[in-house]
């Protein structure tokens, strides 16, 4: 892989750090956010688990090329314990947390106002979940490849509380790297569809610089899994009372369902996504998982027409 060059920005997010729940919490803001208006809100970016909201910013520069979105403000945040985001300092994460943290954020990036919500993976996940909790606060909502977890049963329970406890025994650690070159290489490995010059410039925001060594820019303990299970029938309680209009991106070289060995696939999310009372599903061609990075034109022409769509 040639590493001489990295991606060039078009447009260069400023950082913003918000004191949330006693976390300094970090994002991105492209634009002003005092030009978010009722037709053309606040877009609010949320990325997957270990990624970071810097993720965004291909779709970002082909977002700006659209008609009315020069000036719209965008904002792509970091999780707790992602990116420049502080670490819980727990022993593992919850996903209520994202709830909450998102709620706080909102409060202070788009006071009174709605928002358009945009979420890849677990953020996409999260997002689903917000918009059932708080469907006043969302215009409209875009979830990318979020499909869920496989549904569980109360008998898994005591298996996984012990699973949890066991591991929290072990330390938990995320392998570091000698250069910014490795770091993209290990980026290009995760998903080859990737381009050489995204994963170049996505390393440097994917980790950071420690005693001579790439660190990954994420706390070790979230590769713990959360003990508590997907209850499938609560899930399907905050996706009907979501009043916005969601769209639905998926790649269609999707690997995510190989995940679970048939114990969950598309025909089940299709069924799931009967419960959410205004939605479409669109597949982007050409792509795997993470969309954003494979097709960001693509992406980007989807989320343009549906958040101006009147």
């Amino acid at each position: 892989m040639n590493t001489d060059t990295a991606y060039s920005p078009l447009y260069t997010a400023q950082s913003r750090f918000v004191t949330v729940r006693g976390l300094r919490l970090h994002a991105l803001v492209w634009g002003d956010l005092g030009k978010a208006t009722p037709a053309a809100p606040l877009l609010v970016l949320a990325h997957g688990w270990m990624d970071v909201g810097a993720s965004f910013q291909f779709v970002v520069d082909a977002l700006r090329a659209k008609p009315g979105w020069q000036d719209r403000p965008i904002v792509a945040l970091d999780w707790r314990g992602f990116g420049q985001s502080d670490a819980s300092g727990a022993d593992s994460y919850w996903f209520a947390d994202y709830l909450a943290d998102l709620d706080f954020l909102l409060d202070e990036l788009s006071p009174g106002q709605p928002i358009d919500l945009l979420g890849h993976s677990m953020g996409g996940n999260a997002v689903m979940l917000y918009a059932g909790l708080r469907p006043q606060r969302i215009r409209r909502l875009i979830n990318v490849e979020g499909f869920g977890m496989p549904a569980t049963e109360p008998e898994e329970a005591p298996a996984r509380f012990e699973k949890w406890i066991d591991e929290l025994k072990q330390p938990a650690r995320l392998k570091d790297y000698p250069d910014l070159a490795s770091v993209a290489e290990r980026l290009k490995a995760n998903n080859p569809r990737l381009r050489a010059d995204f994963a170049l410039w996505l390393a440097g925001h994917w980790s950071h610089q420690e005693g001579g060594r790439r660190i990954i820019s994420a706390d070790p303990a979230h590769k713990r899994p959360q003990p508590l299970l997907y209850r499938l029938p609560e899930v399907l309680a905050f996706f009907r009372r979501i009043s916005a209009p969601v769209l639905f991106v998926e790649g269609d070289q999707t690997m995510y369902f190989f995940l679970f060995n048939g114990k969950y696939d598309r025909a089940q999310f299709e069924e799931r996504a009967k419960a959410v009372p205004d939605v479409r599903i669109r597949t982007i061609t050409d792509a795997g998982h993470m969309v954003h990075h494979d097709q960001p034109e693509a992406l980007a022409a989807l989320v343009a027409d549906f958040l101006q769509a009147s």
